[in-house]
């Protein structure tokens, strides 16, 4: 095992690398996409979770070979500081869509905003709302809500770690989120009004943090246009193992190396059975890096077939 390093993205192009985008109101996830495919000349490039238009915050790009990666961007909680509007509920759940019902929310206290979080912390199931991109019958729900059409959504298993009232200025209220992969704050904000007999909608939503990417890191549209025409826009990425600093470490020789470029296995006696913290378990995976220190491949452990498989391998270097 080798000590980290922590250097910028190399610049070649076959080097993938993250961005780590603030992404402005009113822009899509893809519109975001399709701008820095420009500015960065890639012909690989992609999202790791997708923010609706009237959101901001933070928003992974995948770039080059880090598009291979773009699962393990959602790994890990995500935190949100969001923003609800008592009284009116949408056909969206949130700001853009169209009045679906009105109650009156004078009567609503800061006790009894307190008291309905309790519902929605820790393990519960959450009915996603018609306004997203899950399939149903080889559609987009939010294709059907265009259309009219409500279909029966199955609730699906989330997890809130923490959700803290920031501040209830009626009919605003402002909460601290942090959550499982796969959870609706739109669908969230709806269910507080319900659980408070009036009815809500999602104004405001700020993604904080997703696994290792924060908002304090974060650079904006511009910034990255910016560097890329007075320098080099590489300066404000994130290298590609930068999401795969939970998987044990291994650097190989040269001709391991070339072994592993083909897809062909390494023996146990090879790679051996015992990282830093342990035995390896079947399925457990490790970081493999060239003797010059860069990201060569995720080897998967196989002890009944092969020892340890090449799981994706980056092109040659």
């Amino acid at each position: 095992m080798t000590k980290e390093s922590s250097s910028r993205p190399g610049t070649g192009p076959g080097i993938g690398c993250y961005l780590n985008i603030d992404k402005p109101q009113g822009w899509t996830s893809t519109d975001v996409v399709r701008k820095l495919k420009g500015v960065t000349r890639s012909k690989k490039i992609g999202h790791g979770g997708t923010l609706d238009p009237i959101a901001t915050g933070v928003l992974p790009i995948c770039i080059g070979p880090a598009t291979r990666f773009a699962d393990t961007v959602l790994l890990g909680t995500k935190s949100y500081r969001i923003t609800i509007e008592l009284g009116r509920s949408t056909d969206t759940y949130d700001l853009s869509g169209q009045t679906t019902a009105e109650a009156d929310w004078t009567g609503v206290s800061r006790d009894q905003v307190v008291g309905v979080l309790e519902n929605f912390r820790g393990e519960f199931d959450q009915v996603p709302p018609m306004y997203s991109a899950i399939h149903h019958n080889g559609k987009r729900l939010y294709e059907l809500a265009r259309q009219g059409i409500e279909v029966e959504r199955t609730a699906r298993p989330v997890e809130v770690l923490n959700l803290q009232l920031v501040d209830f200025s009626a009919p605003q209220i402002v909460l601290d989120l942090e959550c499982s992969h796969g959870f609706y704050a739109r669908t969230l904000a709806h269910d507080i009004g319900e659980k408070l007999e009036t009815h809500a909608h999602l104004t405001g939503l700020v993604r904080t943090h997703a696994g290792v990417f924060r908002i304090e890191d974060a650079v904006t549209l511009e910034q990255v246009i910016a560097e890329a025409e007075s320098g080099d826009w590489r300066d404000l990425a994130m290298p590609i193992d930068a999401t795969l600093q939970h998987l044990g470490r291994i650097t190989l020789n040269t001709m391991f190396v070339e072994m592993v470029q083909h897809g062909r296995p390494l023996s146990i006696a090879d790679v051996g059975v015992k990282g830093e913290t342990g035995a390896y378990d079947p399925g457990d995976r490790i970081r493999a890096y060239t003797p010059e220190g860069e990201l060569l491949a995720i080897l998967i452990f196989e002890p009944e077939r092969f020892g340890w498989r090449p799981e994706k391998v980056l092109a040659a270097l």
